[in-house]
């Protein structure tokens, strides 16, 4: 397949979370990934956040939503920040050390301008082109990933195509490369020797 794909095998994905933590150890980078993998946002809306919209400093915490205009929909989607999400943040804070306004994923010497979508491409690919053996890999693969894992996991179909705004389930699979997950299972899984077992033959 041509287009961006999730990351399906677990163990790939774990080597590939784990990349900027314990191989090329990189806070932001980190960070990254992981609000990309369990917020399931578009890059775009990624990069657009800023400190305040994840941690609320007059309490001193981190918020347990984040509420978000999508820029390519115009819709609005508030989604829960879990432990994972949270606990990466906090990791980045600690070192960051932001204010309500600076951007999250930015360079340090500049809190005020976000990354452009070609450096996290190429944070996403990096970490990919040393962990992963396939390819087409890229940005979008982390909302793809969150969407795969979750179908796997046992999630409504209708929630998904919440999630991803789809018209039908149908859309949902194609986006996510299930269609052919589950035809690959058909090929795969189908056995005919419980059918072709010798049999005495009586002349």
């Amino acid at each position: 397949m041509g287009t961006t794909q999730p990351i399906r095998k677990q163990e790939q994905l774990e080597r590939f979370m784990d990349y900027y933590h314990s191989v090329r150890p990189s806070a932001r980078n980190e960070a990254l990934i992981t609000v990309g993998l369990y917020t399931a946002l578009r890059i775009g809306d990624i990069l657009k956040l800023q400190w305040r919209d994840v941690f609320d400093f007059r309490q001193n915490c981190f918020r347990s939503h984040l509420d978000v205009t999508e820029q390519k929909t115009g819709k609005e989607t508030t989604i829960a920040l879990n432990r994972h999400a949270v606990k990466s943040l906090y990791a980045y804070k600690r070192e960051r050390r932001p204010q309500p306004e600076d951007y999250i994923f930015s360079k340090a010497t500049t809190c005020g301008i976000p990354l452009c979508r070609s450096q996290a491409y190429r944070i996403v690919k990096n970490a990919a082109e040393h962990t992963l053996c396939g390819t087409n890999i890229g940005c979008h693969s982390l909302r793809k990933t969150f969407g795969y894992h979750a179908w796997k996991q046992g999630t409504p179909p209708a929630l998904l195509m919440d999630i991803y705004n789809h018209s039908s389930y149908r859309v949902t699979k194609h986006y996510l490369g299930i269609e052919q997950d589950e035809r690959d299972s058909v090929f795969c899984e189908i056995d005919f020797s419980g059918h072709t077992k010798k049999k005495s033959v009586i002349f």
